[in-house]
C-alpha cells in the first residue's frame, strides 16, 4: 500500500500532478528547441528530438512514468516499479541539486524556455522528493535496488559518448565534451557521477528505512512481501 488509506487519495492526485507537470514541461521545451534559433543542430526536428539526449529531460520522464503508474493503480508493487521509483527519485534529485548548484544561469532563456526550465529543473524535482518523502511507498527500497539505480546513469551515459560523435560531436554538459576533456577526463567525469548517484539512492534508501521504522511495524503480509523483493 502507498500510504495509509486516509492518504491514498492524496497520493494518486499528487503523483498525477507531478507526472502532468513532466508532460507540460516536454509540450513546451520541445518546440521551444524546435523553433529556437541557433544550438548545436540547424534541423527543426532535429533540435526536438536532441531534447530527449538531455539527463534532466531522461530524469523527468522517469518521474512522470512512476507518478502515472502509482497514479493509476498505488497498491500494484512489482520488482519494475520499485526500481522506477528509487530510481527516478534519485536522479531527479541529482538533477535539481547539480542544476541549482552548477548549471543555473549558463544559458540565456527565452521566456517559454524559462518556463519549461523552471518545471524540469525545480517544480518537478520538489513535487517527486517531496511526494516520495511524505507519500511514499515506504518499504519498497533495498541495496540490491540502490546497485541497480546505477543502470540509469551509465546507460545514459554510454549512449551520450557513442552519440556524441555520431552526430558531429554534441556534448550535451561539459562534463561529458570529450572534444575538449579528452576521453580520460571525460570517462572519470562519468564515473564520478556514477559514484554520486549510487550515494544519493544509498542515503533514500536509509531515509527510507528510518521513515518506516518511524512508522512503526509493517503488516505481517506486507513484511514477507517486501523481504522477498529486497
Amino acid at each position: 500500500m502507498i500510504a495509509p488509506l486516509r492518504s491514498r487519495p492524496l497520493a494518486r492526485a499528487w503523483f498525477a500532478v507531478t507526472a502532468l507537470a513532466v508532460l507540460a514541461a516536454l509540450v513546451i521545451q520541445v518546440p521551444v528547441a524546435a523553433t529556437g534559433s541557433g544550438g548545436f543542430f540547424s534541423e527543426p526536428w532535429h533540435r526536438a528530438l536532441n531534447v530527449l539526449a538531455f539527463f534532466t529531460i531522461q530524469s523527468n520522464l522517469l518521474v512522470g512514468a512512476s507518478g502515472l503508474l502509482v497514479a493509476l493503480d498505488p497498491d500494484r508493487d512489482t520488482v519494475l516499479r520499485r526500481w522506477l521509483a528509487l530510481t527516478s527519485t534519485t536522479a531527479i534529485t541529482v538533477t535539481g541539486v547539480v542544476y541549482h548548484l552548477v548549471l543555473s544561469g549558463l544559458v540565456e532563456l527565452s521566456p517559454w524556455g524559462r518556463v519549461a526550465d523552471t518545471l524540469t529543473h525545480t517544480v518537478v524535482p520538489v513535487l517527486a522528493v517531496a511526494g516520495w518523502l511524505l507519500l511514499g511507498p515506504r518499504d519498497r527500497t533495498s541495496w540490491r535496488l540502490v546497485a541497480a539505480s546505477l543502470a540509469f546513469p551509465l546507460l545514459w551515459a554510454a549512449f551520450t559518448l557513442v552519440r556524441g560523435p555520431l552526430v558531429g560531436g554534441f556534448w550535451p554538459y561539459p562534463f561529458v565534451d570529450v572534444d575538449a576533456l579528452g576521453w580520460g577526463r571525460a570517462l572519470l567525469n562519468v564515473a564520478v557521477v556514477g559514484v554520486g548517484f549510487v550515494a544519493v539512492a544509498a542515503v533514500l534508501h536509509l531515509v527510507d528505512r528510518a521513515l518506516r521504522r518511524s512508522a512503526g511495524p509493517a503488516h505481517p503480509a506486507q513484511a514477507a512481501a517486501s523481504s522477498r523483493a529486497g
